[in-house]
Formats: structure tokens, C-alpha cells, sequence
């Protein structure tokens, strides 16, 4: 079973709210207690703890989307939709080299979309719902920027309605194709660039399709180039090859950046054993929902000498 995580609201009626409202208490094996404890015989259970709350539930009985719920109930996201996007089924593959994609995003005015547009900047490039993006924020306002670059314009409208919502100034989101668009946009920026995030981009299966993969050279170089010494970049994905894929393209830079295996836990086969963000991501918890494994890679751009 994955790590667990801590991703209840300080208020301590949430988690106890959003369970009973997901998965009917009345019928269901849950337990409530006052300290974080796990009782022994919830070796597959899961918790999910807040201040004064903790919640001990059955992990046979959820659907993915009900740990996603959980996962990121701090946020509180469940009443904050946007009419524009609401609840409608989006499109989860695109294809990059589409001449609808071609034209590069606008450069933000960065002081208009960030309270302090000085501070370092984490980019996660196929951002996705922004939910993980969203939680960072939260968690690191005032230390950190957050910037998504999602290629769906309705998931970038709804997750830029969320950020009004919850009332976050250090995270934004824009809609653009990163593989036209990552340069400009991070050259421009006024701080430095931290953190890199690729986490489970498009696999596109076909052959003839991988060139529309995310992870090309012009992408790798551009990010090497922003990217401060010390910084990181952080790659998953569920798919093997498009992990392989990745790290291939990331090992042959070798000189410029090291696998940081001597400060996280890796498998013998030199992949992460855990997401070291500190939560995990949408598609992360719907693929260890059905038993897939996420590989992951973590480095460091190695400090000038």
C-alpha cells in the first residue's frame, strides 16, 4: 500500500463531513479517533488525519476518484466548480504537434498573477485538474511560485478559478503547449527556476506517435538551461516505457545533472520508491488503485564549480 498522507482540512469536521458523504458510515467499517493511531487490523485501510481527526477507512470499498477526494480534502474543492467546466469529461490525450498548438503561450504579467514574482519557481508541465499544484501552493505560500502549463484549456480555466477560490497567490496556470512554450515563459520570469515536474505526460503508445511525447531534446535543453544549479526535476509515469524514456533522455545529461539516489529511497533498479513531493498526484493514485506501478526519478542540476 502507498505512503500515507496527511491531506485533511485544519478544520476538524471535514474529514468526518466528507466521509460520511462518500462512503455512508452507517454501513462501512471506519473508525474515528481523537490521536493518529491505525488500529493493527487495518493493514489495508488507509488514514487520513487532521488536528483532531483522524479516519481509518476500508480501501476495498472506495473508486479511485473517492481517494482523489480524500487525497486532497484539505483543499475542499468539492463545492468550488467552475460553471465553465463543472463536472464534464475532458479530453485526455492531445496531440502537441497540432497547428492549433503551435502558437506560444503569452508571457503572464508576472506581478499581476504573483504576489512576489522574485520567489523560486516550481514548474509542473502537464498540469492536469492542478490540484497537486494547487496543494503545494497551500502549503508554501510565501517560500514558493507555482506555475502549471496544461495543453486542456478547460482543466487551466477551472484550475485558475480554484486558485480565486481558495484565494492563493503563489500558483498559476496557463493554457500552452511547454514544447513551444517553456523557453519564453521561464526566460522571462524574474526568479530563479527550482523545480521541474513531469508527472505521467501523454504515454502515445504508437510508434508514429511518440515524437508527440513531452520529453524531446529541445525541452531537456531548455530546462538545463533555466533550471539553478541545485535545482530539481522530478519524472513518473505508470507507463514503463515513457518512464524509461525519460530517464533515458535525463541519464545522457550526466554532466549537467545527477540521480539524487544517495538522499531518497530507490529500488534496486534505480527507481524512486516514493512520490517526494509529499502527496500524490491524480493520475498516481488511480494507477496504484488498480495495482500499477509508478516509476519515478528524481535529480539535481549539479552546483557550478
Amino acid at each position: 500500500m502507498a505512503t500515507l498522507y496527511q491531506a485533511c482540512s485544519s478544520s476538524s469536521s471535514t474529514p468526518l463531513l466528507l466521509a460520511k458523504r462518500v462512503f455512508s458510515l452507517a454501513s462501512s467499517p471506519h473508525s474515528f479517533t481523537n490521536g493518529y493511531k491505525i488500529p493493527r487490523h487495518c493493514s489495508s485501510f488507509r488514514a487520513f488525519n487532521s488536528a483532531s481527526t483522524s479516519v481509518c477507512i476500508n480501501l476495498k470499498e472506495l473508486r479511485s476518484n473517492e481517494l482523489v477526494d480524500l487525497e486532497y480534502a484539505e483543499l475542499n474543492l468539492m463545492h468550488k466548480i467552475s460553471e465553465e467546466v463543472g463536472h464534464k469529461r475532458i479530453r485526455q490525450h492531445v496531440n502537441p504537434l497540432s497547428s492549433s498548438f503551435s502558437k506560444p503561450a503569452p508571457v503572464p504579467v508576472w506581478d499581476e498573477v504573483y504576489k512576489d514574482p522574485s520567489l523560486p519557481l516550481m514548474v509542473d508541465i502537464g498540469s492536469g485538474s492542478g490540484r497537486f499544484l494547487l496543494w503545494l501552493a497551500n502549503k508554501n505560500a510565501g517560500s514558493t511560485n507555482y506555475l502549471g502549463l496544461e495543453i486542456r484549456q478547460k482543466l487551466v480555466k477551472r484550475a485558475n478559478f480554484w486558485v480565486d477560490e481558495l484565494g492563493l497567490s503563489n500558483v498559476h496556470f496557463i493554457f500552452a503547449n511547454a514544447m513551444v512554450s517553456f523557453e519564453q515563459l521561464i526566460t522571462s520570469y524574474p526568479g530563479p527556476l527550482e523545480i521541474v515536474s513531469i508527472l505521467c505526460p501523454d504515454p502515445h503508445f504508437k510508434k508514429r506517435h511518440q515524437k508527440r511525447r513531452v520529453v524531446q531534446k529541445p525541452l531537456v535543453n531548455s530546462i538545463l538551461q533555466n533550471l539553478k544549479p541545485g535545482g530539481k526535476i522530478f519524472v513518473q509515469s505508470d507507463v514503463l516505457d515513457v518512464a524509461q524514456d525519460m530517464r533515458d533522455q535525463l541519464d545522457e545529461e550526466s554532466s549537467v545533472l545527477q540521480h539524487m539516489d544517495d538522499t531518497v529511497e530507490t529500488e534496486e533498479d534505480g527507481w524512486l520508491m516514493d512520490n517526494p513531493m509529499g502527496i500524490r498526484t491524480e493520475r498516481e493514485i488511480h494507477a496504484e488503485f488498480v495495482g500499477a506501478r509508478i516509476y519515478r526519478r528524481l535529480y539535481q542540476k549539479r552546483q557550478l564549480t
